[in-house]
């Protein structure tokens, strides 16, 4: 078992180069077996969530070349499996994208239940309604999701989510994109990966419209062709280096970004007191002295992201003053890394939805374990700022979306290892 080995108190300074977003790859790559012909994406993070679905992938038939770093090549026409390896789904939320791309492409699948991060319940009821009103028949239970075509077909259809579901918009985009007729999706997410997935879909021949507001258009075409597509930078790894900063205090420029897609995070980060440069491709953050209280809600995007719900209340442990979180996505995303700030001295209260924060002079290390992927990158920051050593357990959640953190860290002067135990 590895685990992070963190000694606190340094600033942090110079640059970090962001990767390519996870929350998009992992919708990418699935949606990559629609496509008749080859897809080259570049700019895939190197983090276990895209080498499991590539291993999904590979197994499910497709053929698969990395001819570089960070670029994959995928052909997918060879694929005839509709039931992907039920082990390596369950290793991974994202897996279940392709239920809506088996969907599409075969008008079945037979798709276990999706793992990954347990901070909280997240049914997938959305996603089924979606796949109804394409016209599917599902039957599911509490290992797997099976796809059919009901009796009138598969077909474009209109629907409105009951919630802006990231995850549901996705699915219903992958799985509309080949269907006869057209699909208007109400209330759909509008988060950065959400265009990003439309663009590639676009890319290769897809006719997807209003991706990035609450009414997103698919009518479906006959075929996808293949083709090169650049994911975008991640927005919630720049986000946690940029809380990071915030918290040790320094001058730290993070490169490879879409600085507009940042602003929900950066406001907050001034209100408590850092000051921000953007440029355009890049945001730069400066901290220095003790920060300031904030208020902070989590919502979808444009919101402040509930992925980076965590990292801010690192900060806010640290700030002269009270300050307040409240999560609207996921409720009991508190729970667990909260403890574990507070065994490295921080003072929160949490009252259902809301985490009153006191601000101390300072955190102390100690030996703590990460709950899910985000809380892990909060405690990693939490030990950068502490006084002494921590030690970060289970950082497999970690590495599970973020890409070369020790390295990425180092280079800006963090005294950060990861150690073999």
């Amino acid at each position: 078992m590895a685990i992070y080995e963190i000694n606190g108190g340094h600033p942090l300074n110079g640059t970090v180069n962001i990767s390519g977003a996870k929350n998009a790859a992992v919708a990418i790559l699935p949606a990559a077996l629609l496509v008749c012909g080859k897809c080259r994406i570049e700019n895939v993070p190197d983090i276990s969530d895209v080498r499991i679905l590539l291993d999904i992938l590979e197994g499910m038939g497709a053929d698969i070349h990395m001819p570089e770093p960070h670029v994959v090549e995928i052909d997918a026409r060879a694929v005839q499996c509709t039931e992907p390896n039920k082990d390596l789904v369950q290793e991974m939320r994202a897996s279940y994208y392709l239920m809506g791309a088996l969907l599409g492409r075969f008008g079945k699948a037979h798709v276990a239940l999706p793992g990954g991060c347990t901070f909280a319940y997240r049914p997938i009821d959305q996603h089924i309604k979606g796949f109804r009103a394409l016209g599917a028949e599902v039957d599911e239970n509490a290992e797997y999701v099976a796809l059919s075509p009901g009796p009138g077909g598969l077909h474009g259809s209109r629907l409105c989510l009951d919630l802006a579901s990231v995850g549901a918009t996705v699915n219903i985009m992958i799985a509309a994109t080949l269907l006869p007729g057209q699909t208007v999706i109400e209330n759909a997410a509008k988060e950065p990966h959400i265009v990003d997935l439309a663009n590639f879909l676009n890319t290769m021949g897809a006719h997807i419209s209003g991706a990035g507001t609450d009414t997103i258009k698919i009518r479906g075409v006959n075929c996808l062709k293949g083709g090169t597509y650049t994911i975008i930078p991640d927005q919630i790894e720049a986000g946690t280096y940029l809380a990071a900063v915030t918290a040790t205090g320094g001058d730290v420029t993070v490169q490879n970004v879409i600085p507009k897609h940042l602003e929900c995070i950066t406001n907050k980060l001034e209100d408590m007191g850092v000051k921000v440069i953007a440029s355009d491709d890049s945001v730069r953050v400066i901290s220095s002295g003790r920060l300031r209280p904030a208020t902070v809600k989590t919502r979808p995007y444009p919101g402040f992201p509930t992925d980076m719900q965590a990292q801010v209340c690192v900060c806010m442990a640290l700030a002269n003053g009270t300050s307040r979180l409240t999560e609207s996505v996921y409720e009991t995303r508190f729970f667990g890394y909260c403890d574990e700030l507070k065994s490295m001295g921080a003072s929160i209260d949490i009252t259902t939805k809301t985490a009153t924060v006191t601000g101390v002079d300072h955190l102390n290390g100690a030996t703590v374990s990460a709950h899910d992927l985000r809380a892990g990158a909060a405690l990693v920051i939490a030990g950068l700022a502490a006084q002494g050593t921590t030690r970060v357990q289970n950082i497999h959640f970690v590495e599970r979306g973020y890409e070369d953190l020790i390295g990425k860290f180092t280079a800006i002067g963090a005294d950060i290892r990861r150690i073999e135990t």
